[in-house]
């Protein structure tokens, strides 16, 4: 079975926000491979299903933002056929990627993301898939908290609805063909 986790923070206030894009680009893939996110398990909303002829969970942690690791952890050590090494793939923002660029790593450090830190601090371990989705830096005289809770703006919506189906279609890749095949499929620096 594969897990997939999108970072985000629970609750309306945040839904529309650049750190919650995580959570967007996994309810797309599951609304696409027909997954209900309806259960409320490991701390958050979870639903499991076929994407071709693969068995996926995909999880959405409530538990805030920099403790995503306590619901991937509760997550992990009940599904028993998860090896997170080869089978998990965290979805998040980065501020560091232009709007819309995604990066596709087979592991690493956190960047300076709270919620991965969590994640790997949790797991014992950096060796992971990772989609990262670029939300761009914030404006000069803003913070980077502040801007990474702040919605989107209508431009920025515009730009993200190609956006998000590809990150998407990264997803696909990396649970069917690997990390490597989606890496050189989607980390060009050719859009966002």
């Amino acid at each position: 079975m594969k897990l997939v986790v999108g970072l985000g923070n629970p609750g309306p206030a945040y839904a529309s926000t650049r750190h919650n894009i995580g959570f967007r680009v996994v309810e797309t893939l599951a609304r696409r491979a027909g997954i209900g996110l309806g259960a409320e398990r490991f701390a958050g909303r979870y639903g499991c299903g076929r994407l071709g002829s693969l068995d996926v969970a995909v999880l959405e942690p409530h538990t805030w933002m920099n403790r995503s690791g306590d619901s991937v952890a509760a997550a992990l050590a009940e599904l028993d056929a998860v090896d997170p090494a080869r089978d998990v793939v965290v979805v998040f923002d980065d501020l560091d990627l232009p709007l819309g660029r995604l990066r596709v790593r087979a592991g690493g450090g956190p960047g300076g993301h709270r919620g991965m830190a969590s994640i790997i601090e949790a797991m014992g371990s950096k060796a992971f898939a990772r989609l990262r989705f670029g939300i761009g830096r914030p404006p000069a005289g803003c913070d980077a908290v502040d801007h990474v809770l702040q919605p989107f703006s209508g431009d920025d919506e515009r730009s993200l609805a190609p956006r998000i189906p590809l990150a998407v279609e990264a997803l696909e890749v990396v649970l069917s063909e690997g990390v490597e095949a989606a890496m050189n499929r989607f980390n060009r620096d050719d859009g966002g």
